[in-house]
């Protein structure tokens, strides 16, 4: 993740601290020294929507053979145990788990932070203040477009007024709330109608994801924004990130999935103010780029963990029969140490990108997906080639 907010702002969020923390991009094994990764635990394969970019490919039921409670109790405790962070409750649809209230509760009294992804349409008043009431730290509800063009990503008439009912009545109890939009060329169109619900809606936070190639996204690749596109696309999300914070309304406002959105407000600092492009770069030097693999892992309903959510094909372990903090410490699986020290690995234009330190080759898995070798160059990196990757001034 890149927070524009903490970049441009200096402003300081729990995730923040985990991000540009001095000793995170030199760590390893977790997020920060002493403490695990932040782990993505897709508990559900169970979805009531079809979403054309899931990268679960979830749908209605869930898998055969998903962990059962005692189980997950088990993975929780090492959780625990290992100084994991923060755990994300994922799917599928989280909510379709019937035990989420109580593992969400198993969790937060062993300490660890708790979040909940979800599309938020069976969010009810009622869910939400169980999710207060049991201390969930955040709960990000997807919309990927205003309206019909939303229900038309999502697979759903009405998912965009199910969605935004669900994040009123979590604004509504006091449970912390964020937006997720999953940007692709089909709703760029809606960017501006999307800041105008933040404000309207008094959203404190926003994620701008970057589409990533797994699943049913796979076959939206033709569909993902054009390097222009998503400049463009960077310059009306800072402006307005900026805008906010002028009219005394700042919002935590992050890119996923694409750390030369980094590189790339770098050099418009470097332009406009360059004492705040120093400033920026250190902090990017500091979180390292690309963590996957080392400070956020994945397990899947099944137990089987992997490197994030968008890499599904290489499974290090299964939970069931080694513990995650085995599996993620040892890391014996080559693509896991491989991730651990990929400058080497890395070909391409990203070998000899001279900002390789704070971008760490960016999402593996997108450059699987698009070449077939998950050490090639990420086909969605939008940085020119002569004035960004290969410039010699610095």
């Amino acid at each position: 993740m890149i927070s524009l907010s903490k970049l441009l702002l200096d402003t300081e969020t729990y995730g923040d601290r985990l991000r540009y923390s001095d000793d995170s991009g030199r760590t390893r094994r977790g997020t920060h020294a002493g403490h695990g990764p932040v782990v993505v635990w897709n508990c559900t394969r169970a979805c009531n929507l079809l979403c054309k970019h899931c990268y679960c490919a979830a749908d209605g039921g869930p898998a055969a053979g998903e962990l059962t409670t005692a189980e997950a109790e088990a993975f929780i405790d090492d959780l625990a145990q290992y100084r994991v962070p923060v755990l994300l409750f994922s799917g599928g649809e989280p909510t379709l788990r019937r035990d989420l209230p109580h593992l969400v509760g198993f969790a937060r009294e062993r300490g660890i932070r708790c979040t909940i992804s979800t599309n938020g349409t069976l969010i009810s008043r009622r869910r939400a203040e169980q999710f207060c009431e049991l201390g969930v730290s955040y709960v990000g509800i997807s919309l990927d477009g205003i309206g019909a063009r939303n229900d038309a990503f999502r697979g759903r008439e009405g998912a965009f007024q199910e969605a935004l009912t669900g994040i009123r009545n979590c604004r509504e109890v006091g449970q912390k709330v964020g937006l997720r939009f999953t940007m692709s060329r089909d709703n760029l169109t809606d960017l501006e109608e999307i800041f105008a619900l933040v404000e309207r809606e008094n959203i404190p936070r926003i994620c701008f994801y970057h589409l990533a190639y797994a699943g049913r996204g796979a076959e939206m690749m033709a569909a993902a924004p054009s390097h222009a596109e998503i400049r463009a696309a960077l310059d009306r999300i800072i402006a307005w990130c900026e805008r906010m914070a002028a009219n005394g309304s700042p919002r935590e406002v992050l890119t996923v999935d694409n750390h030369c959105d980094g590189v790339y407000l770098y050099h418009k600092l470097r332009r406009s103010d360059p004492e705040r492009a120093e400033r920026v770069f250190e902090l990017l030097r500091r979180s390292g780029g690309n963590r996957s693999g080392i400070a956020i892992g994945q397990v899947d309903w099944l137990g089987n963990v992997h490197a994030d959510q968008f890499t599904p094909g290489h499974t290090f372990g299964n939970i069931r029969e080694t513990r995650f903090s085995q599996i993620w410490s040892e890391a014996k699986h080559p693509v896991l140490a491989g991730l651990r020290d990929r400058k080497p690995l890395l070909g391409g234009r990203c070998a000899e990108c001279r900002y390789l330190e704070i971008c760490n080759g960016n999402l593996r898995s997108r450059a699987e997906a698009a070449h077939g070798d998950f050490w090639a160059p990420d086909p969605a990196c939008y940085l020119d080639y002569e004035t960004e990757v290969m410039e010699s001034d610095r």
